[in-house]
């Protein structure tokens, strides 16, 4: 800790943007909220777009009916809200939740997990596709594609909203959050805005229209979580970690982020080495 204290006082003003976007007395809409509503609004309106683009599509068959993606968002928004939350518990603040159950009703007071909300989002893709017939993995796709939209906005929410800080710095851009104490801290939030928003949905949107990978089922989707993955242990090395867990297996680096991340990057690759085109079935001669 003494290191910390030698840390330059010079550092990028804090920009106190009001957390809260609207107030009507009791009624608040945060930019943290709004932030999934418009990720989750944008990943149904382009993946409509990549579904219903035949140039994409193996033959310009298309996967799915523009129809079955309005149903999904139902689907998909109660798989972040459930997944995100029950992952946060679990895998972030258990004993807490264990001690205070009613905590975990709590949602305004903030802790949701992307890879809780990941998986409950894989889970609802898969009972919804079994239900309507339609190929998994080319859902998978056409969701994945548009998610690093989301995930930008609401890492900016987390800027806005001074959590998730970085570790203490002494870069040119270094912030004095007002809650992380006396130390120029790495705005890992932005990192991770960039990295797991810009940066993952420019390459997706390369797959998806330069490659052509939307005609090799779970190419797209591979690639999503491989980078998303990747990022997200990058931005781990800069970001504090949680405080209720500290560094992992007694080491100064290891975060619980770093441990999630790596089955995913694991998961991307596989999904996208045993990834295979399409073949359609073709008529035959008569």
């Amino acid at each position: 800790m003494n290191e910390y204290f030698l840390l330059p006082l010079a550092s990028l003003p804090f920009p106190n943007i009001n957390p809260i976007l609207i107030q009507i007395g009791p009624l608040a809409v945060h930019w943290y909220g709004i932030g999934y509503i418009v990720g989750i609004l944008f990943a149904w309106w382009y993946a409509k777009r990549l579904a219903a683009n035949p140039k994409l599509w193996p033959d310009g068959v298309l996967p799915m009916k523009p129809e079955d993606l309005d149903d999904f968002i139902v689907w998909a928004a109660v798989g972040v809200v459930l997944g995100g939350r029950t992952g946060y518990v679990l895998f972030y603040d258990l004993a807490r939740y264990i001690a205070h159950p009613l905590d975990i009703f709590a949602v305004w007071q903030g802790g949701m997990s992307f890879h809780g909300g990941l998986l409950g989002v894989i889970l609802a893709m898969t009972l919804f596709s079994f239900k309507r017939g339609i190929r998994t993995w080319s859902l998978f796709d056409v969701v994945a594609a548009g998610v690093p939209v989301g995930l930008g906005l609401v890492r900016v929410a987390n800027f806005i909203n001074s959590e998730l800080w970085g570790r203490p710095t002494d870069v040119p851009w270094a912030i004095e959050f007002p809650n992380g104490g006396p130390f120029t801290r790495h705005p890992s939030q932005l990192y991770e805005a960039l990295l797991e928003g810009l940066v993952l949905f420019v390459v997706l949107r390369i797959l998806t229209h330069s490659r052509l990978k939307l005609k090799t089922p779970r190419f797209v989707g591979g690639a999503f979580i491989c980078g998303y993955g990747l990022s997200r242990i990058f931005v781990e090395f800069f970001r504090e970690p949680d405080q209720q867990l500290g560094y992992l297996l007694g080491t100064n680096w290891l975060t619980m982020g770093m441990i999630l991340s790596t089955p995913m990057v694991l998961a991307g690759i596989w999904a996208m080495a045993t990834a295979k085109p399409v073949k359609q079935v073709q008529p035959q001669a008569t």
